[in-house]
Formats: C-alpha cells, structure tokens, sequence
C-alpha cells in the first residue's frame, strides 16, 4: 500500500525535469540546485532533488513518509 502511494505521489504530483540554471538551495537535502540537476517539480511550483543517488532522493523520499510539499505542508 505505501508504494502504492510513493507511486501515485511522484507521478501526479511531481514532473522530472533537468534544472536549466542554478536554482538556490533544496529545502530537503539543504544541497544547492544546481544547473543540470534532476530535479522533480511540484504543482506548487517548488522544485527539489530526484532520483541523484549521491545527494540522496530527497522528493522520492520525503513522499515515503509525507503527502504535501515541504514547503506548502497546508495546500
């Protein structure tokens, strides 16, 4: 059931993208976003780290253990 979820989170919440320019600090990893980083972007708008095994996951796995975005916890 939790990877049901995992699953339905990254696909209809976020979009993978490759970032085009820098792009300030991951709320999640604290690591800068950098430009050419895999990065998952929310309806929200807020971008985070993806799939980057040596900064971690950060969006796959905050969506493990939360169902909002870390910076818009109330939408």
């Amino acid at each position: 059931c939790n990877s049901l979820l995992f699953n339905c989170l990254s696909l209809c919440f976020s979009s993978e993208d490759v970032l085009s320019k820098d792009a300030g600090e991951c709320a999640i990893c604290l690591e800068e976003l950098q430009q050419g980083d895999t990065i998952a972007r929310l309806p929200c708008l807020c971008i985070y780290h993806k799939g980057q095994v040596f900064l971690g996951i950060c969006i796959d796995e905050w969506f493990e253990v939360n169902r909002s975005c870390p910076e818009h916890p109330s939408d």
